[in-house]
């Protein structure tokens, strides 16, 4: 099992450089873009740690590999209340990702919340994965033992029986800390979370055929609206309502246990074909 402030912990590696290593405990075919994002977002963090993330923004490049990963920071604009960064992420020279952060100070505006939470169970409400998946199913890659699991609402077995919704939700707890103090790191579950929701959508309209595609994450785009700092479930809302021409679209929005919207994001995949 991993430890998410552990294993997207950066060290400094010299004026505006730092380094990671990623952790196999964070696999689904390969280590998750959601979790190489969360890496690039703590380094901002570590360069403001007097500020909060507004936003993150990435281009995957390449599939990363187990191991040190190197992070650069470019600061590109800085404001009295607002920084913006470039990141870049590499391996022996080999680019990894690309992303963009704005960091902010907290400060005042006009104020309005119009979202609406899905109508779902609480979490409380709702048994785990580990309580509904039949032996040697569940966790289909170790990237799910870092989590607990409840499916919110829809069908849980699986393979689906037809064709639904291109919609997921789950109720989400990191193990084995749900929740953390530091906004970045706390930030990270949102990243990641966010990344989590577009495969599964899919598999929820096409999974029944068992198709032989895996997806290649092209890009994550994630606003945080509030800290989630101090709820441990975060419900995962991901739809992917269009997928054609060999790529799919989606969206997530993260939830906290008040129904509150802590975070939201998008992203888009490639279709790869699996070699039989």
């Amino acid at each position: 099992m991993g430890d998410l402030a552990a294993d997207t912990s950066v060290r400094r590696a010299g004026d505006g450089t730092f380094r990671a290593t990623l952790s196999r405990d964070w696999e689904i075919w390969g280590p998750m873009g959601g979790y190489v994002s969360a890496c690039a977002l703590r380094a901002v963090g570590a360069e403001e740690p007097d500020r909060v993330p507004a936003t993150f923004s990435c281009h995957f490049l390449a599939v990363a590999e187990w191991g040190d990963v190197d992070i650069a920071l470019l600061r590109r604009r800085e404001t009295r209340g607002a920084s913006s960064f470039r990141i870049e992420l590499s391996q022996a020279g080999r680019p990894v990702l690309d992303a963009m952060v704005w960091s902010v100070s907290e400060g005042q505006g006009l104020e309005h919340d119009e979202a609406s939470a899905p109508d779902v169970p609480a979490p409380d409400d709702l048994p785990l994965m580990t309580e509904l998946a039949p032996a040697g199913v569940w966790p289909p890659f170790p990237l799910w033992t870092n989590l607990d699991a409840k499916p919110a609402g829809l069908d849980s077995t699986w393979p689906p029986s037809g064709p639904g919704p291109a919609v997921w939700r789950q109720w989400v707890r990191f193990r084995p800390a749900g929740t953390f103090d530091d906004p970045w790191v706390d930030a990270a579950r949102s990243v990641i979370l966010t990344d989590l929701g577009g495969w599964p959508a899919i598999q929820m309209r096409h999974g029944w055929r068992r198709p032989p595609y895996v997806a290649l994450t092209l890009d994550l785009n994630v606003s945080f609206h509030r800290p989630a700092g101090g709820y441990d479930w975060l419900l995962v809302d991901g739809a992917a309502p269009v997928s054609t021409g060999g790529r799919f679209a989606w969206t997530t929005g993260v939830w906290s246990e008040d129904r509150v919207l802590r975070a939201s994001g998008s992203g888009q995949c490639k279709y790869r074909r699996l070699r039989s």
